[in-house]
């Protein structure tokens, strides 16, 4: 498997389309690391989004849901490559929760924010990811998110 997936790549794994898609590129997928199958993902934030409008005017700042969407986007990239590489067909996946969610300082326009994901365990359809989003090194928000695995059919 290429470890590295473009927008056209990661458009044939999830639904998400503009201006809810919010993974602009994977750097790297790990799915047989010593340490558990990872992703390294980017997000770039640019003035031109559409949130900047209303959130804040003269004070923009990237909206922590959507900073806890990209997170998931990238877990459930994560979990479609898992899928993949066993041969399994594409699955539908849900963002189904977050624990220990910490906001540590705003995202803002101009700011590359780096998302990883490392898949922890998965039971009876819900999967459980480490997330972490980074500016420059930093860690700006962390959680642990569920995504509820479904077949796409039955979506």
């Amino acid at each position: 498997m290429n470890n590295t997936l473009t927008i056209e790549d990661i458009k044939k794994l999830i639904p998400h389309r503009y201006p809810f898609l919010l993974v602009d590129r994977v750097l790297d997928v790990q799915l047989d690391a010593a340490d558990g199958a990872h992703i390294s993902a980017i997000k770039n934030v640019t003035i031109n989004e559409e949130f900047f409008n209303g959130h804040f005017p003269g004070h923009p700042i990237m909206p922590g849901v959507l900073t806890l969407e990209a997170m998931a986007q990238a877990a459930g990239l994560l979990g479609m490559s898992i899928l993949a590489a066993q041969g399994q067909p594409l699955s539908m996946y849900y963002f189904a929760g977050s624990d220990r969610v910490r906001f540590k300082r705003p995202i803002v326009p101009g700011d590359q924010v780096r998302l990883e994901a490392r898949f922890l365990n998965g039971r009876r359809g819900i999967w459980k990811f480490d997330c972490r989003a980074l500016v420059d090194g930093a860690v700006v928000c962390s959680a642990e998110i569920l995504c509820a695995q479904r077949d796409a059919e039955t979506a």
